[in-house]
């Protein structure tokens, strides 16, 4: 009997404010991409980052929280599981996608300081976390993707 595993843990900023929309059963979801950087030395020793751009899809309430208070180049902590998709265009070109489906999503960093609509939560000190198990992801037409 082979054993499986699918977990993700991603720290890095979102590149973009959450998408925040709701599936015809009236479900919550919230896609973001997060930026996540690495940084190495070459053969020569020179020093380079490279940058990946992972999709999040977020459900539920956890959803509905990413989308009132994350925006563009906020830090986060996503734990959740990769989820393959592929689709064919109008064209028929086959096009595939890995994205992430977050299970909890914490806020990092500290409030924030300036005085746009979203506000940080209210009670939480200089290091933020919301955390609420989302792992209710819809099936078939509910899928928004």
């Amino acid at each position: 009997m082979a054993a499986n595993l699918n977990k993700v843990f991603l720290m890095g900023n979102l590149t973009r404010d959450p998408e925040l929309r709701y599936v015809p059963s009236g479900t919550a979801v919230a896609n973001f991409t997060v930026a996540v950087n690495r940084q190495y030395k070459d053969n020569t020793g020179e020093k380079k980052e490279d940058v990946s751009f992972i999709r999040v899809v977020v459900w539920g309430k956890m959803a509905e929280i990413c989308g009132e208070y994350l925006s563009k180049g906020r830090p986060v902590l996503v734990e959740g599981r990769l989820k393959s998709r592929s689709w064919e265009t109008p064209e028929g070109q086959k096009r595939s996608a890995l994205d992430v489906v977050a299970s909890n999503v914490q806020f990092l960093g500290g409030a924030r300081q300036d005085t746009s609509s979203s506000k940080a939560p209210a009670g939480q000190g200089s290091r933020e976390q919301e955390y609420i198990d989302v792992d209710q992801e819809p099936e078939g037409d509910d899928v928004p993707f």
